[in-house]
């Protein structure tokens, strides 16, 4: 797997002529997580379809580049905030349905183990139809693990899941990205401070860099620290237009 590159996004959004944020210049670094978060409508999930090269309302008028000089196209896994499952596949059968896509031959032993990780490996045979928005929603997160790219973009990916689910599907994600370059948009504080090495707060008018615990994530949610961060950036939050 090539190494995960940083990415630089500079410019601004636009829709309709209508100001949505910028102008912006942040930097994901390589090989960690940066979690955004931002007022509803700010732009987010256009942030994350800027880099994934996919197709957005309005106008960009900027620049978006790797580290390493090569397309970001091609080297992403997306996962959106619809689990976009095919309701005519099962549960394996929309695990492995990139390498499907491609013409490859799915790693089903691989497969298997990040289902039973995600607690499906009883529901692998199920459509997606028999299935809870939890059930749903980790199903598209173990397709999303599946594609092992440098680069991974989340668009809030645990937010139909319960406390302790959450907690469990956080720690996995981290696990299995690590040293990729993941981009998590989130509305949830605390997940951003237990999973950010970078917190980005989205506004119109900037993307502000928020300050993170010393400790390294994945953050113990109790400790003193994270329960500070989180509490300040909620504060932050509430009052931020």
């Amino acid at each position: 797997m090539t190494q995960a590159p940083s990415i630089h996004l500079r410019g601004k959004h636009s829709i309709d002529g209508v100001h949505l944020f910028g102008p912006v210049d942040v930097t994901l670094p390589a090989g960690q997580w940066t979690c955004i978060l931002g007022r509803s409508g700010v732009g987010k999930s256009t942030v994350l379809r800027l880099i994934a090269d996919l197709t957005v309302a309005g106008k960009f008028a900027g620049q978006i580049i790797a580290s390493d000089g090569a397309t970001i196209a091609g080297r992403v896994s997306f996962m959106g905030q619809s689990d976009l499952l095919l309701p005519w596949l099962n549960v394996l059968e929309n695990t492995v349905l990139g390498a499907r896509l491609r013409g490859q031959k799915p790693d089903m032993e691989r497969a298997g183990r990040l289902l039973d990780r995600v607690g499906l490996s009883h529901h692998a045979h199920k459509k997606p139809n028999a299935l809870s928005g939890g059930m749903r929603q980790r199903t598209a997160l173990a397709r999303t693990l599946m594609e092992d790219r440098c680069i991974a973009l989340l668009d809030e990916p645990f937010s139909a899941l319960d406390a302790s689910t959450r907690a469990d599907m956080q720690e996995l994600a981290a696990e299995v990205l690590v040293d990729k370059t993941v981009l998590l948009v989130t509305h949830d504080p605390a997940e951003a401070v237990r999973l950010g090495h970078q917190i980005i707060v989205l506004t119109p008018e900037a993307a502000q860099l928020w300050p993170t615990p010393q400790d390294a994530p994945v953050r113990d949610q109790y400790a003193p620290a994270t329960v500070a961060c989180q509490a300040a950036l909620l504060a932050h939050l509430r009052r931020t237009p």
